[in-house]
């Protein structure tokens, strides 16, 4: 197999192609397609790509698997470290944040209890109101980065225009800018993904990664004070005392900055949620592998696989404000015998109506960093009804209706075909009837959708799973693959009503598409793309069918984008002036704002 490039830090990458000469520039995009085709060879951790005869690129990974200096990339040309071929190598490797390592406490407090403040305490420090001068210069000069993209669209917005955005977030990282950094550095792995047609690239993605780098930038550029546009550089682990954690399940994890891994989720007897993660450099090879890796939490007795299925009795637990939990020197941990999904606190994930779990979820805007929506698992049992493209269709077994709730749609939590999703997804798709009890994610962006987790048999009845004992009732849809023995025979399963005749998706029946295939387009074609219907005078009604339909404010949005695309003004002597991107940018941006937030509305009215 062919060893994956390694990481690479952006101002790596940025400061290799602002080296090259115009002439090398220009041939830069042709020379990472090439280049990215061929072999390389792993010299015990040392990897090397020859380029040409004369060219032999050498990248000589840190510790942590990332390339994080310029030193660590060579080439063996005249022209090194100036040269085309280091520049085309290091733009084809991934981009990783360059965050600093953890810090955790050197000991923790074992009750887990915070001392009370005392009267003789010095007085806390006062929170800054607002960004600082240098932050907003970084903000206004990755906003203006950012705006550059979005007008180029993807077919413009090559190596180049990515290392110039590159080198604008590495300046907001170095100003503590962290959640901007952290959206340009999207921007550019969505960039790359739509333009080497990888498979996993979803054009919606790349638009909500620009939407929040966009609208983070400009708020503030324009002195917002809220901490939370800041954001963060390192998970500040907390001290958490005792804990008794129960293993649920565990989540791959495939990072497009070029980590595989895996996510061990955990519940406390009390309901909170908790999680141990394995994740380093690597592909779906490592995400596969880290799913039977050992714990590095207190004695390291246990591997993931067993752990989603047992507990841990820890003493001097440390915390991450994400649930996170730490391997500090401190940490002691016991394991213990795990539980079913049918007592203690599984039991517990779905006593409570999916209605009113997802009611609490769902109080969140698009683009907040701490989406509880995205992150905390949810539980409830289901009854599969069919099918609708990659969806699982599903409803609700309700006490006293079964399978009368509002239509569920599942959707797989990683399509990779070298997890086991896709293919558990096929198994259950094709027995409609079965009863399933199901921990996944509720996603908020889309009408009434779960992206499941695991699944395990829902009690008393045979028109369910049968899975091994030592499996305690769940298999992890990531990991355990569900075979023919895992299913009832045909005849257990009962018919099932209509599908969905009586319960539409509201966002594909809606004329919100009108304006989604317009903020799309003008990330996917750029600003000339969008130009087009300014010119043929609306001439397929996406304005007029959006005001017949009520939405007033999209339709007039959608004139002023097009519209905005259009502007073209002249100098003095009548020649046309060079387009304003930032203007532009904020058009967008509006109209992105106000369509993400009716989708959410609409989203939520599913339920």
């Amino acid at each position: 197999m062919k060893p994956q490039l390694p990481p690479v830090a952006p101002d790596v990458v940025a400061t290799a192609v602002e080296s090259l000469t115009s002439r090398l520039r220009r041939k830069l995009d042709a020379a990472i397609e090439s280049y990215a085709a061929l072999p390389v060879a792993d010299d015990d951790g040392v990897l090397r790509i020859r380029c040409a005869e004369d060219a032999e690129v050498v990248l000589t990974p840190s510790p942590s698997g990332a390339l994080t200096t310029a030193e660590q990339a060579v080439c063996g040309c005249l022209l090194a470290p100036r040269c085309l071929h280091r520049a085309a190598i290091l733009s084809a490797c991934p981009v990783t944040e360059q965050a600093p390592a953890p810090v955790e406490p050197e000991a923790a407090d074992t009750d887990g209890a915070a001392g009370a403040a005392g009267e003789n305490e010095p007085p806390a420090v006062e929170v800054p109101s607002g960004p600082s001068p240098a932050q907003i210069r970084a903000a206004t000069e990755l906003r203006t980065a950012a705006a550059t993209v979005l007008a180029a669209g993807v077919p413009a917005a090559g190596a180049v225009s990515q290392a110039e955005l590159l080198r604008a977030a590495h300046a907001a990282r170095l100003a503590g800018l962290h959640r901007a950094e952290a959206a340009a550095l999207r921007v550019v792995r969505g960039l790359r993904g739509a333009r080497a047609r990888d498979n996993q690239h979803r054009l919606a993605d790349l638009v909500t990664a620009l939407r929040e780098l966009l609208l983070t930038t400009h708020r503030l550029a324009a002195a917002d004070p809220d901490p939370a546009l800041i954001g963060t550089a390192r998970r500040g682990y907390r001290a958490g005392g005792a804990l008794k954690v129960f293993g649920v399940c565990r989540e791959p994890v495939l990072s497009a900055t070029g980590y595989g891994g895996v996510v061990t989720h955990l519940v406390t007897e009390d309901g909170r949620w908790f999680s141990v993660a394995d994740v380093q450099p690597g592909g779906p090879a490592r995400a596969r592998a880290a799913a039977t890796a050992t714990v590095a939490l207190g004695s390291g007795a246990l591997d993931h696989a067993r752990l989603a299925r047992a507990g841990l009795l820890i003493s001097g637990a440390t915390i991450s404000p994400e649930g996170r939990l730490g391997a500090g020197k401190g940490v002691r941990a016991t394991p213990v015998t795990g539980l079913p999904l049918t007592s203690g606190p599984l039991a517990a994930l779905f006593e409570r109506p999916l209605l009113e779990s997802v009611a609490t979820r769902l109080a969140t805007v698009p683009g907040a960093t701490d989406d509880e929506a995205a992150r905390t698992p949810i539980g409830c049992d289901l009854v599969v009804v069919g099918t609708a493209g990659d969806r699982l269709l599903a409803r609700e077994l309700l006490p006293h209706t079964p399978g009368t709730g509002p239509l569920i749609r599942l959707l797989s939590a990683n399509s990779h075909p070298d997890l086991a999703h896709t293919a558990n997804f096929a198994q259950l798709a094709a027995r409609p009837g079965i009863r399933i009890r199901v921990i996944g994610r509720l996603d908020p962006d889309h009408a009434a959708t779960i992206r499941p987790l695991a699944v395990g048999p829902v009690p008393d009845t045979e028109a369910t799973l049968r899975l091994p004992a030592d499996w305690l009732g769940r298999a992890d849809l990531g990991y355990d693959r569900l075979t023919g023995s895992h299913f009832p025979p045909p005849d257990a399963l009962p018919p099932v009503a209509g599908l969905c005749q009586d319960d539409p998706d509201p966002l594909a029946g809606s004329p919100l598409w009108r304006m989604r295939r317009l903020v799309e387009l003008a990330v996917a074609g750029g600003r000339r793309a969008v130009a087009e219907p300014a010119r043929d005078g609306d001439r397929q009604g996406h304005a007029a069918a959006l005001r017949r339909s009520g939405f007033g404010v999209m339709a007039e949005l959608t004139t002023a984008l097009t519209a905005e695309a259009d502007r073209r003004t002249r100098d003095v002597f009548g020649r046309l002036d060079a387009p304003d991107a930032d203007r532009y940018a904020l058009v967008w941006l509006t109209a992105a704002v106000h369509l993400a937030g009716a989708e959410r509305s609409l989203a939520r009215s599913a339920w």
